[in-house]
């Protein structure tokens, strides 16, 4: 669960956390959409991926492409779905783990230090509704960030490299919330326990994933790549993973790490805060009765 208010009906609890999910979402493009156009340039746009960091790029983009504007290249996409998409999530999770109560979905896995069944179950399902709505978003994001024109007949790819991607981080972030609550319940009384809890469990879930984030960026800004002295402008996916350790041995994998870690960090923080005090607010208004 990610917050500690008393439950209603799970249906009402999925209407809640789809509410409170567009803040959440809102939130996170606001604060964080300056990192993460810095990360995918280092990972999928040839000048930036090719050498220099994290600061390089950023005065490369702040100089020659407008400043704060070019920070914010491409954020109408995320802005727009990433409410939809996050509040679709949090509905879906909050639904499903409000249902599952019976004591076949409480029982542990092991390993685990207590994490039920119900956490990964009701997070993969979340993780796989969210996918379906945020791959088309996050691609039309890439395309503005890289500074190409998306159209509608390649909304689709990408996909599955979605999937993998945001399975791996949301399952990893609610199994790790889940136990937070439970070890240390009182991290979450504090604004500041809030905002770390989120914004590390979100971070880990990223670390996870990382490779297959770069990929997924890169196999949507349609990246050709040199492996072998020839130019190809449709690689598989083998053929960019040899690019990018040509390029910069196995960390080519974790491309643009440092600016993903920011922008995880800020923005699954402060969203987080904004969520539980619009929770608590719901709570104290009744709404749950």
């Amino acid at each position: 669960m990610t917050h500690n208010e008393k439950r209603g009906h799970w249906l009402k609890e999925g209407a809640i956390g789809m509410g409170t999910g567009i803040l959440y979402g809102i939130t996170s493009v606001s604060v964080g959409h300056p990192f993460d156009t810095i990360k995918t340039k280092m990972q999928a746009q040839h000048g930036h991926l090719e050498s220099g960091g994290m600061f390089a790029s950023f005065k490369r983009v702040f100089m020659n492409e407008g400043g704060i504007r070019g920070l914010y290249k491409g954020v109408l996409p995320p802005l727009m779905g990433s409410g939809l998409y996050r509040s679709i999530q949090f509905a879906v999770y909050e639904a499903l783990y409000t249902k599952w109560d019976s004591d076949a979905w409480k029982q542990t896995v092991p390993g685990t230090s207590g994490v039920q069944i119900r956490v990964f179950a009701s997070g993969f399902c979340a993780a796989f509704t969210r996918a379906c709505l945020e791959s088309p978003i996050e691609l039309a994001k890439v395309k503005g960030q890289t500074g190409q024109q998306w159209h509608f007949h390649e909304l689709s790819k990408g996909f599955p490299l979605q999937v993998v991607r945001t399975s791996g981080v949301m399952v990893t972030y609610f199994a790790l919330i889940d136990s937070i609550k439970r070890h240390s319940p009182r991290t979450f009384d504090t604004l500041w326990g809030q905002f770390l809890a989120s914004s590390c469990s979100a971070t880990i879930g990223f670390w996870v994933v990382w490779p297959f984030e770069v990929l997924k960026n890169q196999v949507q800004a349609d990246m050709p790549v040199t492996v072998g002295g020839k130019n190809i402008e449709k690689p598989t996916l083998a053929q960019r993973t040899r690019y990018l350790v040509s390029q910069h041995g196995v960390f080519g994998l974790y491309r643009g790490i440092w600016p993903g870690t920011l922008r995880s960090m800020v923005s699954n923080g402060f969203s987080m805060v904004v969520m539980l005090q619009a929770q608590k607010k719901i709570s104290e208004w009744g709404w749950r009765k």
